[in-house]
């Protein structure tokens, strides 16, 4: 349980909202090149402003090092044009320019405060896991007790960070209540459900390169029966294909470079406990100089190029079993997609779960970019907002925001 929204009244209230609005720049000019991210927080940040809330918004761009770690000014002029009303961007989080801000608010104003990222403590190390003195921890942060006393009320709606534990994610619940925002509630309520009690038979499709948050996915649903069959894709499917004892040559080395070779064990073991519920390709697609080749998969027999796609033949059957389904999750894409060439398994992949009568959800990331780019993003149910904490989420992890949030309720919540 977690308080939500609908819990309080915000008008005349100070609430500091917690998003994710991380996207893709142009450096040479600071311009946001993709805001599915920004568009997706305009429903809460519109609700607060017209229920007369005084928001102040926290957000982060990139991190340290890399070259889109940039201020958020183009952020406040993105968001102030989707929400058709003016976001103030100040170049400042918590010295007096800010402080002075948020105290001259009126009721629905919009602050958008800089980059939290700019602040030693929110990136000085790692904060990735949970435990109970977590909260308390970040709010005695500097950044933290310089903000805390201008506001009544914090509101999470940064699932895609939902995975980590940096003070301006969980730090500010020490002092207040945490909500979770509107993206936050609807992604908690569907990845609930769908782990928990989903319509039956249920199947999760999963791919891409990050193998091991896959297989930690495949573990946790396959033992926990909320999957009926795994189907497997990408680097998956190969670390699976090779415990199942296929000879896939340079893809062996390609598993072992990534630093994967220790979970075609794991995968065995998979294999031998859960038997027909996961599902490995048939046939794959091979990189052949450039030009896509087919091969059916044969034991015994050595794959001698790189494997760039699942083939026909697979996509074939593993839409026949999507067919059939009633839940369906699928994360990460079925080959390197960006090459046209090989965009075929997963654009295939796809349409089959659009076709679907079936509950449909499909992790952030690579996939939900695939989807947007062949036409099918408006007929799948749930698109979640965030790659690593919806995999970290169906993996059964404990994620920090999440854990605060749980806390939150259990502390504040009306009885």
């Amino acid at each position: 349980m977690f308080l939500t929204m609908d819990h309080f009244d915000f008008k005349g209230k100070r609430v500091a909202l917690r998003v994710d609005i991380n996207s893709p720049m142009d450096v040479s000019n600071y311009t946001i090149l993709e805001d599915t991210r920004i568009r997706a927080c305009k429903d809460t940040i519109e609700e607060l402003s017209n229920e007369g809330a005084k928001v102040v918004i926290l957000a982060h761009q990139s991190r340290p090092g890399k070259k889109d770690f940039t201020p958020l000014y183009p952020h406040a002029q993105r968001l102030s044009k989707i929400l058709g009303r003016d976001v103030e961007y100040v170049d400042d989080l918590f010295g007096s320019h800010a402080l002075n801000t948020i105290e001259r608010m009126k009721e629905g104003d919009i602050v958008l405060l800089e980059n939290v990222r700019f602040y030693a403590e929110e990136v000085m190390k790692e904060w990735n896991t949970w435990d109970e003195s977590i909260p308390k921890r970040q709010g005695k942060t500097f950044m933290i007790r310089k903000l805390y006393p201008y506001f009544d009320y914090f509101i999470n709606d940064a699932f895609a960070a939902a995975h980590r534990a940096q003070p301006s994610l969980v730090g500010l619940a020490y002092y207040m209540p945490a909500v979770a925002g509107r993206i936050m509630e609807r992604e908690i309520r569907v990845l609930s459900k769908i782990l928990e009690d989903p319509d039956k038979p249920s199947i999760y499709i999963l791919g891409g390169a990050k193998a091991d948050d896959s297989i930690e996915v495949i573990k946790n649903v396959l033992r926990n029966n909320s999957a009926d069959k795994v189907l497997t894709t990408g680097i998956v499917a190969n670390i699976f294909l090779i415990a199942r004892g296929y000879d896939l040559g340079p893809n062996r080395d390609t598993i072992v470079e990534m630093g994967y070779s220790h979970l075609i064990e794991v995968a065995r073991d998979l294999l031998n406990t859960y038997g027909e519920r996961i599902e490995v390709p048939v046939d794959v697609a091979l990189n052949v100089n450039g030009e896509r080749k087919e091969v059916k998969l044969k034991m015994g027999e050595r794959i001698e190029y790189p494997i760039y796609d699942i083939g026909s033949e697979t996509v074939e059957y593993y839409d026949g079993i999507i067919r059939e389904a009633r839940t369906i999750v699928a994360n990460g894409p079925a080959g390197v997609f960006e090459n046209k060439r090989f965009l075929k398994g997963t654009a295939e992949i796809l349409r089959s779960i659009a076709r679907s009568r079936a509950f449909k959800v499909i992790g952030g990331g690579h996939l939900s970019a695939a989807a947007s780019i062949i036409g099918v993003a408006d007929k799948i149910d749930h698109i979640s907002t965030g790659g690593g904490a919806c995999i970290q989420f169906l993996a059964g992890k404990r994620l920090p925001v999440i854990e605060v949030l749980k806390k939150s309720y259990r502390k504040y919540a009306v009885r």
